[in-house]
């Protein structure tokens, strides 16, 4: 019986070097200011450093799988797999080059000896400035069995939480809507889900419990006829722990959604909700009163001992017979 190490990580502004050829000339206007001093020794060391906390993770074998967040192209996320190849991993990529307005994506690195990517497809959201796409990936483990992984980065809470929520709900409901057109596709309600990702808002809001069809209580899930995620983040909500601190108050914004069919085994796959956490080895958390995620940062605050201003999260899956 086979378990499996999955992980997300938003990792906060992985962009490529300030005057990047890989970048259109659009793109670079935008992101002229932001992109001051990122320069190659810059981005060499926040992948160092990302790749140093990878390399941690499940007991220092790396994850399976990998969902991560603010990546800008596919090139700065190699640089980070062949960081990571001590590991002797056969790691892949899995990515879209979406329309996002800041040029940032979702993408997966995953064990192409563990996992096979069959498809992959990139689910538009409709807003009227562009924003990241769910990045929905079909993988085969070596038995044949299918888990299907969504990757969400839902629009920021930049310019307000309540005055950016609508476009949370947009997010939640296109995460719905897809919940439920993967079920027809396979002719089955029992489908291995998970969703994972930087949602932007917590367990208990609306863009999550009422419109992405979320909730806390395992027999509502297994129980419901329509489709429904259990998210597996509430216990830590009871713990005081965040992924992502605002204003010294942890917030818990990175999350795993997991089917019915990945909590009663009916899928070929079990969730393991106890497996999860939050991933906060000591040098990534800052001192003093709030144990808040050190972050990387850009000039002119820029820490070269920091990693991103989120925590990873894991949870472990087990394969079953």
């Amino acid at each position: 019986m086979a378990e499996y190490y999955t992980a997300f990580w938003n990792v906060e502004n992985l962009f490529d070097v300030f005057d990047s050829p890989r970048r259109s000339d659009k793109l670079q206007r935008t992101l002229a200011g932001e992109l001051e001093g990122w320069t190659s020794p810059v981005l060499d060391r926040k992948i160092q450093q990302l790749a140093s906390i990878i390399s941690r993770m499940n007991g220092g074998r790396g994850p399976d799988l990998l969902g991560v967040c603010e990546i800008e192209n596919e090139f700065v996320l190699g640089l980070l797999v062949n960081a990571v190849r001590p590991l002797s991993r056969n790691y892949q990529i899995a990515h879209f080059d979406t329309q996002d307005q800041r040029g940032i994506d979702v993408a997966f690195i995953y064990d192409q000896d563990i996992f096979t990517a069959n498809e992959k497809f990139s689910h538009y959201i409709v807003k009227r400035a562009a924003t990241r796409d769910l990045l929905q990936v079909n993988f085969r483990t070596g038995t044949g069995k299918l888990l299907v992984v969504i990757g969400n980065h839902w629009p920021s809470r930049t310019g307000g939480q309540f005055e950016t929520e609508p476009y949370r709900i947009i997010a939640g409901e296109t995460l719905a809507y897809f919940h439920e057109r993967i079920r027809e596709v396979q002719n089955n309600d029992n489908v291995a889900v998970l969703a994972m990702g930087d949602f932007n808002d917590e367990p208990s809001n609306r863009s999550l419990a009422d419109y992405a069809l979320c909730d806390r209580l395992r027999t509502k899930v297994t129980r419901a006829r329509s489709v429904k995620f259990l998210n597996l983040m509430w216990p830590i909500l009871g713990q005081g722990i965040g992924t992502h601190y605002f204003e010294n108050s942890p917030n818990v914004l990175d999350q795993f959604l997991v089917s019915k069919g990945l909590l009663t085994g009916s899928s070929g796959f079990t969730a393991i909700p106890e497996s999860v956490e939050v991933l906060r080895f000591p040098e990534m958390v800052t001192g003093g009163d709030y144990p808040a995620p050190k972050r990387f940062g850009r000039q002119p605050s820029l820490d070269m001992n920091g990693f991103s201003d989120h925590f990873p999260i894991a949870l472990r899956l087990r394969e079953t017979s």
